[in-house]
Protein backbone atom coordinates (compact mmCIF):
# COMPACT_ATOMS: atom_id res chain seq x y z
CA UNK A 1 0.00 0.00 0.00
CA UNK A 2 1.47 3.54 -0.82
CA UNK A 3 2.17 5.68 2.71
CA UNK A 4 0.60 9.06 2.21
CA UNK A 5 1.68 11.09 5.40
CA UNK A 6 0.94 14.24 6.79
CA UNK A 7 3.73 15.67 9.00
CA UNK A 8 2.50 19.08 11.28
CA UNK A 9 4.98 21.40 12.02
CA UNK A 10 6.93 20.05 9.94
CA UNK A 11 9.29 22.86 8.58
CA UNK A 12 11.87 22.60 11.04
CA UNK A 13 13.14 20.34 13.76
CA UNK A 14 11.93 17.07 14.74
CA UNK A 15 8.90 17.51 12.40
CA UNK A 16 11.35 18.38 9.09
CA UNK A 17 13.63 15.20 10.69
CA UNK A 18 10.72 12.88 10.35
CA UNK A 19 9.64 14.22 7.14
CA UNK A 20 13.03 13.88 5.59
CA UNK A 21 13.51 9.87 7.47
CA UNK A 22 9.62 9.70 6.14
CA UNK A 23 11.04 10.06 2.63
CA UNK A 24 13.77 7.86 3.02
CA UNK A 25 11.10 5.24 4.03
CA UNK A 26 8.91 5.42 0.94
CA UNK A 27 6.35 7.91 2.30
CA UNK A 28 5.28 10.81 0.29
CA UNK A 29 4.87 13.37 2.57
CA UNK A 30 2.75 16.73 3.18
CA UNK A 31 4.75 18.91 5.19
CA UNK A 32 2.71 21.67 6.75
CA UNK A 33 3.69 25.33 8.02
CA UNK A 34 2.27 27.70 10.06
CA UNK A 35 4.99 30.58 8.83
CA UNK A 36 7.85 29.30 7.66
CA UNK A 37 7.47 28.68 3.84
CA UNK A 38 10.69 28.81 2.45
CA UNK A 39 11.80 26.05 5.07
CA UNK A 40 9.05 23.92 4.58
CA UNK A 41 9.82 23.93 0.84
CA UNK A 42 13.58 22.81 1.37
CA UNK A 43 12.07 19.98 3.11
CA UNK A 44 10.09 19.46 0.30
CA UNK A 45 12.95 19.55 -2.32
CA UNK A 46 14.74 16.85 0.08
CA UNK A 47 11.83 14.35 -0.03
CA UNK A 48 11.40 14.70 -3.83
CA UNK A 49 15.22 14.15 -3.71
CA UNK A 50 14.76 11.15 -2.16
CA UNK A 51 12.43 10.28 -4.86
CA UNK A 52 8.82 10.36 -3.48
CA UNK A 53 6.18 12.88 -3.36
CA UNK A 54 6.22 15.84 -1.25
CA UNK A 55 3.75 19.09 -0.59
CA UNK A 56 3.78 22.06 1.52
CA UNK A 57 0.23 23.02 2.88
CA UNK A 58 -0.01 26.29 4.93
CA UNK A 59 -2.28 25.77 8.17
CA UNK A 60 -2.38 26.94 11.44
CA UNK A 61 -3.81 23.32 13.30
CA UNK A 62 -5.32 25.50 16.20
CA UNK A 63 -8.05 26.66 13.79
CA UNK A 64 -10.29 24.08 12.66
CA UNK A 65 -11.28 25.22 8.90
CA UNK A 66 -7.20 25.42 8.61
CA UNK A 67 -7.52 21.55 9.29
CA UNK A 68 -9.60 20.46 7.15
CA UNK A 69 -8.63 22.67 4.08
CA UNK A 70 -5.29 20.96 4.82
CA UNK A 71 -6.77 17.29 4.40
CA UNK A 72 -9.13 18.22 1.71
CA UNK A 73 -5.62 19.09 -0.02
CA UNK A 74 -3.81 16.13 0.46
CA UNK A 75 -6.78 14.48 -0.67
CA UNK A 76 -6.34 16.14 -3.84
CA UNK A 77 -3.00 16.54 -4.40
CA UNK A 78 -1.40 12.91 -2.76
CA UNK A 79 -4.07 10.66 -2.70
CA UNK A 80 -5.18 8.13 0.04
CA UNK A 81 -3.70 9.47 3.49
CA UNK A 82 -1.91 6.38 5.45
CA UNK A 83 -0.46 8.22 8.08
CA UNK A 84 -0.53 11.19 10.59
CA UNK A 85 2.08 12.30 12.61
CA UNK A 86 0.66 15.16 15.05
CA UNK A 87 4.01 17.23 15.99
CA UNK A 88 3.15 20.94 15.88
CA UNK A 89 3.46 22.42 19.21
CA UNK A 90 4.13 25.58 20.85
CA UNK A 91 5.47 26.08 24.40
CA UNK A 92 4.00 29.28 25.61
CA UNK A 93 5.59 31.72 28.21
CA UNK A 94 7.72 30.29 31.09
CA UNK A 95 6.73 30.92 34.35
CA UNK A 96 4.54 30.29 37.18
CA UNK A 97 0.59 29.55 36.59
CA UNK A 98 -0.21 32.58 38.68
CA UNK A 99 2.03 34.52 35.75
CA UNK A 100 -0.44 33.18 32.66
CA UNK A 101 -3.08 35.20 31.38
CA UNK A 102 -6.33 33.42 29.76
CA UNK A 103 -4.63 34.45 26.06
CA UNK A 104 -1.86 32.13 27.04
CA UNK A 105 -3.57 29.61 28.00
CA UNK A 106 -5.67 29.48 25.43
CA UNK A 107 -2.98 29.88 22.57
CA UNK A 108 -1.21 26.68 23.57
CA UNK A 109 -4.08 24.74 24.29
CA UNK A 110 -5.41 25.84 20.78
CA UNK A 111 -2.19 24.16 19.17
CA UNK A 112 -1.27 21.52 21.54
CA UNK A 113 -4.47 20.14 22.30
CA UNK A 114 -7.96 20.96 19.76
CA UNK A 115 -5.34 21.00 17.18
CA UNK A 116 -4.49 17.46 17.70
CA UNK A 117 -7.57 16.41 18.63
CA UNK A 118 -9.18 18.01 15.10
CA UNK A 119 -6.52 16.75 13.05
CA UNK A 120 -6.47 13.33 14.34
CA UNK A 121 -10.47 13.71 13.80
CA UNK A 122 -10.08 13.98 9.84
CA UNK A 123 -7.20 11.32 9.78
CA UNK A 124 -9.50 9.06 11.43
CA UNK A 125 -12.73 9.82 8.96
CA UNK A 126 -10.29 9.04 6.12
CA UNK A 127 -8.47 5.80 7.34
CA UNK A 128 -10.95 4.01 9.46
CA UNK A 129 -12.31 1.03 7.40
CA UNK A 130 -15.47 2.13 9.17
CA UNK A 131 -15.77 4.50 6.77
CA UNK A 132 -14.44 3.13 4.03
CA UNK A 133 -10.56 3.40 4.38
CA UNK A 134 -8.11 1.08 4.49
CA UNK A 135 -6.36 1.69 7.81
CA UNK A 136 -3.21 3.55 8.47
CA UNK A 137 -1.29 4.64 12.17
CA UNK A 138 -1.42 8.05 13.76
CA UNK A 139 1.47 9.41 16.17
CA UNK A 140 1.08 12.08 18.20
CA UNK A 141 4.51 13.39 19.68
CA UNK A 142 4.28 14.17 23.31
CA UNK A 143 6.86 15.20 25.91
CA UNK A 144 8.28 13.96 29.22
CA UNK A 145 6.89 17.11 30.80
CA UNK A 146 3.66 15.60 30.59
CA UNK A 147 5.31 13.52 33.54
CA UNK A 148 7.74 15.57 35.13
CA UNK A 149 5.21 18.72 35.56
CA UNK A 150 7.56 21.45 34.65
CA UNK A 151 6.93 23.33 37.64
CA UNK A 152 7.46 27.19 37.79
CA UNK A 153 8.80 26.79 34.52
CA UNK A 154 5.79 25.62 32.53
CA UNK A 155 3.30 23.73 33.67
CA UNK A 156 0.73 24.81 30.76
CA UNK A 157 3.16 22.76 28.36
CA UNK A 158 3.15 20.01 30.77
CA UNK A 159 -0.20 20.15 31.07
CA UNK A 160 -1.08 19.84 27.64
CA UNK A 161 1.23 17.14 26.74
CA UNK A 162 -0.39 15.41 29.47
CA UNK A 163 -3.65 15.98 27.41
CA UNK A 164 -1.58 14.37 24.52
CA UNK A 165 -1.32 11.49 26.53
CA UNK A 166 -4.56 10.81 27.11
CA UNK A 167 -5.65 11.30 23.51
CA UNK A 168 -3.25 8.42 22.88
CA UNK A 169 -4.79 6.19 24.92
CA UNK A 170 -8.20 6.76 24.08
CA UNK A 171 -8.78 6.91 20.67
CA UNK A 172 -5.98 3.96 20.41
CA UNK A 173 -8.96 1.78 21.71
CA UNK A 174 -11.88 3.86 20.20
CA UNK A 175 -10.24 2.84 16.08
CA UNK A 176 -7.42 -0.47 17.06
CA UNK A 177 -10.75 -2.43 15.54
CA UNK A 178 -10.71 -0.06 12.47
CA UNK A 179 -7.59 -0.62 11.09
CA UNK A 180 -6.04 2.38 12.94
CA UNK A 181 -3.04 2.29 15.35
CA UNK A 182 -2.42 5.22 17.47
CA UNK A 183 0.53 5.36 19.47
CA UNK A 184 2.69 8.37 21.05
CA UNK A 185 6.19 9.24 21.50
CA UNK A 186 7.55 11.33 24.28
CA UNK A 187 11.07 13.28 23.21
CA UNK A 188 13.40 14.05 26.06
CA UNK A 189 15.76 17.44 25.53
CA UNK A 190 16.12 17.50 21.78
CA UNK A 191 18.58 19.87 20.14
CA UNK A 192 15.94 22.10 17.84
CA UNK A 193 15.59 25.99 17.72
CA UNK A 194 12.84 24.94 20.64
CA UNK A 195 15.48 24.76 23.06
CA UNK A 196 17.74 27.32 24.16
CA UNK A 197 21.60 26.50 23.55
CA UNK A 198 22.11 27.64 27.32
CA UNK A 199 19.30 24.80 28.59
CA UNK A 200 21.19 22.23 26.35
CA UNK A 201 24.73 22.88 27.84
CA UNK A 202 23.43 23.21 31.39
CA UNK A 203 20.61 19.96 31.25
CA UNK A 204 22.36 17.50 28.73
CA UNK A 205 25.04 16.46 30.99
CA UNK A 206 22.92 15.80 33.76
CA UNK A 207 20.54 13.10 31.24
CA UNK A 208 21.92 9.79 31.90
CA UNK A 209 23.49 9.49 28.82
CA UNK A 210 24.80 12.60 29.22
CA UNK A 211 23.90 14.45 26.33
CA UNK A 212 20.58 15.45 24.34
CA UNK A 213 18.96 13.42 21.73
CA UNK A 214 19.11 14.52 18.08
CA UNK A 215 16.32 15.03 16.14
CA UNK A 216 16.75 11.55 13.79
CA UNK A 217 16.86 9.81 17.05
CA UNK A 218 13.08 11.05 17.46
CA UNK A 219 11.80 10.43 14.12
CA UNK A 220 13.37 7.13 13.72
CA UNK A 221 11.01 6.42 16.66
CA UNK A 222 8.14 7.79 15.51
CA UNK A 223 8.46 6.22 11.61
CA UNK A 224 9.08 2.90 13.11
CA UNK A 225 5.64 3.19 14.89
CA UNK A 226 3.97 4.63 11.72
CA UNK A 227 5.73 1.32 9.64
CA UNK A 228 4.12 -2.12 9.26
CA UNK A 229 7.20 -3.19 11.54
CA UNK A 230 4.89 -2.17 14.31
CA UNK A 231 1.56 -3.56 13.04
CA UNK A 232 0.32 -4.94 16.81
CA UNK A 233 1.35 -1.83 18.49
CA UNK A 234 -1.02 0.00 19.44
CA UNK A 235 -1.98 2.63 22.35
CA UNK A 236 2.08 2.47 23.39
CA UNK A 237 4.34 5.52 24.47
CA UNK A 238 7.38 5.28 23.80
CA UNK A 239 9.87 7.55 25.57
CA UNK A 240 12.78 8.47 23.67
CA UNK A 241 15.03 10.24 26.58
CA UNK A 242 18.15 8.80 27.12
CA UNK A 243 17.29 6.83 30.33
CA UNK A 244 15.50 10.38 31.95
CA UNK A 245 12.14 9.70 32.86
Amino acid sequence: MKQITVITGASRGIGATTARVCAAAGHDVCVVYKAAKDEALSVVADIEAAGRRGIAVQADTGVESDVVRLFNTVDAELGVLTGLVNNAGVIGPHGRLDGLTQDDIMKVLAVNVAGLFTCSREAVKRMSTAQGGAGGAIVNVSSGSATRGNPGVGILYAASKGAVNSLGIGLSQEVAGEGIRVNTVAPGLTETDMAAPERIAREGPTIPMGRVAQPEEIAEAIVWLLSPKASYVAGANLRVGGGRP
